[in-house]
């Protein structure tokens, strides 16, 4: 048995680099709630400049509920992986230095609205 040349262990750390990041992503998307925030955030602006205030957003959840849950759990959720900047003293949030990276699964979640089920988005 030898070692693997250098391609081949590139290419599969390139496969699980990928990996991992689509496994981070799929969590961020984990909630509907992170979902529907991530969403407004695509649609606010092309340039991502705008921020989205929290409490002019719709949710399924009790309005005090929903507050707690997004400013301890999926807060800072998406915080930790770059997605979005919050500002709890105003209340907004924009995208993070990563949201471009999510992006194209928002996308597709987006275009495809019309086809899944109630309560997906």
């Amino acid at each position: 048995m030898g070692f693997r040349d250098s391609e081949t262990v590139s290419r599969d750390m390139s496969k699980q680099v990928t990996s991992t990041s689509l496994d981070s992503h799929l969590d961020a998307l984990g909630h509907v709630d992170r979902r529907r925030l991530l969403l407004t955030l695509l649609s606010a602006d092309t340039d991502g400049d705008r921020p989205v205030e929290i409490d002019q957003m719709e949710y399924d959840t009790a309005e005090r509920s929903l507050e707690l849950s997004m400013h301890h759990v999926h807060l800072p959720k998406l915080e930790d992986k770059g997605l979005v900047d919050a500002d709890a003293d105003s209340h907004s949030v924009r995208r993070g230095p990563r949201f471009g990276e999510i992006k194209p699964l928002l996308e597709l979640l987006d275009a495809n609205r019309g086809q899944l089920p109630d309560g997906w988005v």
